[in-house]
């Protein structure tokens, strides 16, 4: 899916230079840096971005079974303490394609694994301060095989009917804004899809 041009190409004269960078505060987890920036008018601003966070990639898969189902897995999510529904996710192994990232995980959270996986977007998460995107992908064809994961209890799947689909965001199981995007990201190819799946 490609996005227009002049949606990406830099305004008024280029991007802005960047001038320094240094550390802001390190936890164990987190490194933000203070970034100062020229802007091409002259207009000099500082903003603080999380370091270190553009590799190696994550993915969310939208798996469509033959049935015309949706898979989501409901995990505890520490965050905001409660179990939640979401796509499949994880990160990206330094030896992996997005490709073969998005099979791995479908397999070890699921249970399933696609014969045919399709990317269709790239997301960011607060542009403004994360480098963190995460590759959407279409998983169809799919077939039951299972891989061990590093969850810490097993996950329940959920077969959602597509038909519903427009229930999901208003059902008050999902709060994850990853999982809502690629649902919309992914709408008009599971559509495609879901018209080319043998009943």
């Amino acid at each position: 899916m490609a996005i227009a041009s002049s949606m990406i190409e830099p305004p008024n004269g280029g991007k802005p230079k960047i001038l320094s960078v240094r550390t802001a505060a390190r936890s164990r987890l987190f490194h933000i840096e203070t970034v100062e920036l020229r802007f091409a008018n002259g207009n000099v601003r500082e903003f603080e971005r999380v370091a270190g966070s553009t590799d190696p990639g994550a993915v969310i898969i939208v798996p469509l079974s033959d049935s015309g189902s949706l898979l989501l897995v409901r995990e505890y999510a520490v965050g905001l303490e409660r179990y939640e529904l979401h796509l499949p996710m994880g990160l990206v192994q330094p030896a992996e394609t997005t490709l073969q990232a998005a099979n791995r995980e479908l397999q070890e959270e699921t249970g399933y694994a696609a014969r045919t996986v399709e990317a269709l977007h790239t997301l960011a998460l607060a542009p403004g301060i994360l480098g963190y995107k995460m590759d959407v992908v279409l998983a169809t064809g799919l077939y039951a095989s299972s891989s061990r994961g590093d969850e810490p209890e097993p996950l329940e799947v959920v077969a959602w009917p597509l038909e519903r689909l427009d229930e999901l965001p208003m059902g008050g199981e999902i709060a994850d804004a990853r999982t809502l995007a690629a649902l919309f990201v992914a709408r008009q190819a599971l559509m495609r899809a879901r018209h080319t799946t043998p009943a």
